[in-house]
């Protein structure tokens, strides 16, 4: 090994999850997925009805489910070979559905870079992944949606994006549509820290607010799925909803960490973060980087 060198050893990172997903009062078939697999934990919102949406959610949780990852504890792999594996779920999908189903997909895969744990996140489409970290909260993702893009030219606010009519026309999704194209942010993992993914039947229903009140107040992963989910319920659940809680412990034991790894600028968690502190990176350009037995999760009824 030369002096520069830094040696190989194992993290000491331990995950805890939870998730939940219901079909909600309005559909007749739950067309969302979801892995809970580490380090994989994503939700695929499926679109075309008739079952079409489902085959699509579902190939694409099982191309990652498939991948050798899975099982692993926080591997070196980048976001070029998360984007391989996207592309074949695309490919899949066109091929199952014609071309007539698609899903959008969020998530995040723990990974190493340089021995140090790192949070992969990634999005297509309009479901989000959020982070509560050192007591701040905000979305990491960046929805892909017409009326994201109306609120990007400034033509509506955030708050008439909630009601607009075409609030549900997403821009971006694996196996329709010609742009497929993912999102990707490399952040390093930080004590204590939780992260949310959910399928827009929950962002659809509950506010920020109300999210990150249930986040910071229900200490239990399980618990604050079921939680979010139920309340979604009560509010209506014109949609699908699917949620997964994660949090990482055990950071701390790190000792490097503390020193060397880059740091999150406070303001990049803010819930209303800034053009430059958003912007995704593309994959052939980003860096590589519970407790719960492994499962993949595929729910398609009431809880």
């Amino acid at each position: 090994m030369n002096g520069g060198e830094r040696p190989e050893r194992a993290l000491t990172i331990r995950l805890n999850y939870g998730y939940a997903s219901d079909r909600g009062l309005k559909r007749e078939l739950n067309e969302d997925s979801l892995i809970a697999a580490e380090p994989v934990f994503a939700v695929a919102d499926g679109m075309g009805g008739h079952e079409a949406g489902e085959i699509a959610s579902g190939i694409c949780v099982r191309t990652l489910g498939d991948s050798w990852i899975i099982g692993e504890h926080a591997p070196q792999f980048s976001a070029a070979d998360l984007e391989e594996l996207l592309h074949k779920a695309d490919r899949d999908i066109r091929e199952e559905t014609g071309g007539k189903a698609g899903t959008t997909l969020t998530g995040v895969v723990l990974v190493q870079e340089s021995a140090m744990p790192y949070w992969l996140f990634f999005n297509v489409g309009d479901s989000r992944t959020y982070r509560l970290s050192q007591g701040r909260f905000g979305q990491i993702s960046v929805d892909h949606s017409e009326v994201q893009e109306l609120v990007d030219l400034g033509q509506i606010t955030a708050e008439e994006a909630t009601v607009h009519p075409r609030r549900h026309v997403v821009t971006r999704a694996l196996g329709t549509g010609e742009d497929t194209e993912a999102d990707f942010w490399l952040m390093p993992v930080e004590e204590g820290d939780r992260i949310l993914i959910c399928s827009d039947g929950l962002s659809g229903e509950l506010s920020d607010e109300r999210i990150y009140a249930l986040l910071s107040t229900l200490n239990n992963p399980q618990h604050a799925a079921d939680a979010m989910v139920q309340e979604t319920l009560r509010s209506g659940a014109r949609d699908n909803v699917s949620v997964i809680v994660l949090d990482a412990t055990g950071v701390a034991g790190e000792p490097d960490l503390l020193t060397t790894a880059p740091r999150m600028e406070a303001e990049n968690l803010e819930a209303d973060n800034t053009e430059e502190n958003t912007l995704p990176v593309r994959g052939r350009d980003a860096a590589s980087g519970g407790s719960a037995a492994t499962a993949i999760v595929k729910e398609t009824g009431q809880q």
